[in-house]
Formats: structure tokens, sequence, C-alpha cells
């Protein structure tokens, strides 16, 4: 990585004077606080990670794991959802730092030919459909964790289910899962990499996540997690196959506290590389998160603090500096909040979508108010106080 032209692609955020963070309450309190608002939220499952000072002070989980009503333990295994876009950030800066990737060199530099002339990897269709735009040329690994592509988030929900560029790569945030599929070609095809063995051995392993994988385990099924929808129906947890960075992970709310207090400690990386995931790169300029191709909002209505790092969303609030990731499917909702300056953190994991309605009072419960941006998260969601 080059510290000078990184930090002139770098863009400021109004500095905020920092609160005394308030005190943690004590575990007996926060299991209280979350069981009491998993019932409110009508949530059959919840867990909860909290990290202070860059420890690991509290794992608990909460309510039922499957319809049978077996219990949810700390290390039943969840799906981490789009969770793994940031575990997969994280390891990607190791290769940065190993001088194996640039963040700034276009992804066709690694390939052997013009990435329209590969398929088959991971989807059911192919690059193809970007002959004739020769945009994707610019395409970057900055571009791709800063969700800036121009794709929409899966080229299977475009009307006509072919990829497309939408607007200039590099230009403005646009939410996509497709952009990290990408990379993950690129890594495997053009520089060689497993990615779900080398997610494994340089990041799980080390941190003592031995229940965490990009990819399905059988030795995960005794101990496993279902889902609740909406409408309160159950889904089967997915045995998904394939490594797919942007979104395969199993994982367990023990691991993922041993993920957060690495991540905010920079296990494995300089304290550059560890700035830089968390450092805002590209401004966000919507209303909320989705839809992904949704007009950008007038500069006056824009929130100034708000902007994209490498795989998490970075914000400024009371307390300082933040960043956080959030993870959601049908039957599934996730949340990851850190805090730089106190390196404190909230990882929740809910194997119930409608937990997420009590995300934000969870949070607040544990950490004070922070700033996390829910609103462009969530949408007109109605939380719970």
């Amino acid at each position: 990585m080059r510290p000078a032209r990184l930090a002139a692609l770098l863009i400021a955020l109004p500095l905020l004077a920092a609160a005394a963070p308030p005190v943690i309450p004590g575990n007996a309190a926060i299991d209280a606080e979350a069981t009491r608002l998993m019932a409110a939220a009508q949530a059959q499952g919840l867990a909860v990670a909290v990290i202070d000072d860059g420890q690991v002070v509290h794992a608990g989980a909460y309510g039922k794991r499957n319809a049978a009503g077996e219990p949810l333990l700390p290390d039943t295994v969840m799906y981490g959802a789009s969770l793994t876009k940031a575990v997969f950030g994280y390891w990607v800066m190791q290769l940065v730092e190993e001088g194996k990737l640039d963040l700034d060199r276009p992804l066709a530099a690694y390939l052997d030919r013009p990435l329209p002339e590969y398929s088959g990897f991971l989807t059911s269709y192919s690059w193809q459909h970007l002959a004739g735009d020769e945009r994707w040329r610019r395409l970057t690994t900055r571009m791709l964790l800063t969700h800036s592509s121009g794709f929409a988030n899966f080229a299977f929900l475009e009307p006509d289910r072919r990829l497309r560029m939408h607007f200039d790569p590099g230009t403005r945030y646009a939410y996509s899962g497709e952009g990290l599929i990408l990379l993950q070609f690129v890594l495997e095809r053009g520089l060689g990499q497993d990615v779900g063995a080398e997610v494994q051995r340089r990041v799980f392993t080390p941190l003592g996540m031995t229940r965490t994988s990009l990819k399905w385990r059988a030795d995960f099924r005794p101990n496993l997690a279902d889902g609740w929808r909406e409408n309160g129906s159950v889904e089967p947890h997915d045995e998904r196959s394939k490594v797919r960075v942007a979104g395969s992970m199993d994982t367990t709310i023990a691991d993922m506290a041993k993920m957060a207090a690495g991540y905010i400690n920079g296990t494995g990386l300089s304290p550059a590389g560890l700035k830089a995931l968390t450092a805002p790169h590209l401004p966000i300029t919507t209303a909320t998160q989705f839809p992904t191709l949704q007009p950008e909002l007038p500069p006056a209505k824009r929130r100034p603090d708000l902007a994209a790092g490498l795989g998490v969303i970075v914000f400024g609030g009371p307390q300082g500096p933040g960043f956080y990731k959030g993870g959601h499917n049908d039957s599934t909702g996730n949340t990851w909040v850190c805090v730089k300056a106190s390196k404190r953190c909230v990882v929740i994991l809910a194997n119930d979508v409608r937990a997420e309605r009590a995300f934000p009072q969870l949070v607040r419960f544990i950490l004070g108010e922070t700033g996390v941006p829910w609103g462009w998260e969530y949408g007109a969601m109605d939380f719970l106080r």
C-alpha cells in the first residue's frame, strides 16, 4: 500500500468533539435487556457480544435455535450473511499490505484475458454482458470494497437478468454483492488464491474461530440455528456448499466476538492497514441503503459524516468516529457496530429477522449513543424503544 496515495484518496469527514464513553452495563443487565427487546420484537432468537477496550467482555445467546425449541447457545452456528463482506475486506487488506494486491490497480491487470470472456463463476450467467462497455477495465479493488462498481446488487435482480454498469465506476456508492463476487474471482483466477482456505488460515484459525467457515461444514449440524421470517414461518438453515464472499459465512456469537476484537485491535495488520479499512473512502449520497440504484440526494440533504470504508460503513458520532456492517436475509438480521476511540463493539446475530427492530435500542443500551445511521440502513422501520 502507498500511504501518500491512500491519504490523498480518502475524504474528509466533519470533526466532532468526542464525549467520554458511558459505562458498559454488566452482563446480567445486558442479558435482561436483550431478552426484553427480543420478546418485544416477537423474535425467537438473538445473540449478543460486547467488546470493551479491544477485549471480549460478554457473549450471550437467548431464545430458540429451531422450531423444536432447542436453545440458542453462544456456540450455536448461525448465518453470518453480509458480515462476510467485512471479514473478506479484512483479509484483502492483509494481501494489500503484503504487496500481492494494490487497491487502485485496475483488476484487468490481474487477468490473462478480458473479463467478458470468462464465465461460470458461482453464477448461472457470465460477464459476457459487459462486452462493449469498456468501463469494466477501470474497476479496482477499492471500488469493489466501497460498493462503487456501478453494478446492481446482483445481476439476477435486473429485469433481464443481464449484468450491466449503471454509472461510471468509483463515482458513487450503490451496494453490490456482485462487485464482491467479481473481486473474489479476480483473487482466485488472477492471484491463485483459494479464498475459503486462505480466510480460514489467515483469519479464522489465528483468532480461534473454530466454528466459523465460508462454506458449510457437516460438524455444524448438531448445533445449528434455523431462522424465522417476518410472518413467523421457519426457514431451515441453508447448507451453502460454495464460498461466496458476498455472504456465505456461518459463524457463532462466540466466534464473532473474537472477530470483532481482532478487527478493532488490527490483529494481523499494521496500524496503517487497520486505519485504511475504517477510513472514509467514498461519500454516501443516498437517503437509504436500499434500493441499491436509487437517486442521489441533493448535497444539502446528505449526511456529511457518512461514508464507505473497505467492507464497512463509517460514520461520525458523539463518541467519535465509528464503523458498522449489517447482514440480512428473509430470516436473518445481523449487525456489528464499533466505536474506534474506546475500541468498543457490539455484535448482534439474530436467527429471526424481526429482531432487527430491536437493534438500535440494544446497541444504545450497551454503548450509549453512537451515531449509527439506523435510518439509512433500515429505511422506515418502526424501531423499538
